[in-house]
């Protein structure tokens, strides 16, 4: 796992795999929590984003060779904003999953993450760039009290 940082934000460069995932989700949190945002919003962020580095490592790079998952974080004044990109399969179909609520019984394993994702994050952006999936998630940030 790599982690660079600079004026405009940070990139964390990690393995598709669980244990790298993990590593570097803890990376992104801890630098979150040094730029000054909230314990309960860095929570929400965190959430969000192992469901979807847990996606690709599953499901993009499943049956393949794992390759790597770059996640850019760059923080506004008013707003979070990440791009995961990786190098493995597209979305089916090439659009986000609805990630509608279903009740618990019809819950298929893993069918939440979307829905959890789409809650947690202000908008959700994916593309497919030539051999690319991008995935943009904005989180907005609350303003900081005066002192």
């Amino acid at each position: 796992m790599t982690l660079d940082t600079d004026r405009a934000g940070f990139l964390v460069t990690f393995s598709a795999n669980d244990l790298e995932a993990r590593d570097g989700l803890c990376a992104i949190a801890g630098q979150l929590r040094q730029q000054g945002i909230s314990e309960e919003r860095t929570g929400d962020v965190e959430i969000a984003l192992a469901e979807a580095i847990n996606n690709v490592v599953e499901h993009a790079y499943a049956g393949v060779e794992a390759g790597q998952i770059h996640v850019t974080c760059h923080l506004r004044a008013d707003r979070l904003e990440i791009r995961i990109h990786d190098r493995g399969r597209p979305m089916p179909g090439g659009d986000l999953p609805s990630g509608e609520p279903v009740e618990p019984e019809d819950l298929p394993e893993g069918g939440f993450g979307w829905f959890l994702i789409r809650q947690l994050a202000s908008e959700i952006k994916y593309e497919r760039r030539g051999d690319k999936n991008l995935l943009w998630l904005r989180f907005d940030l609350p303003e900081k009290p005066e002192t």
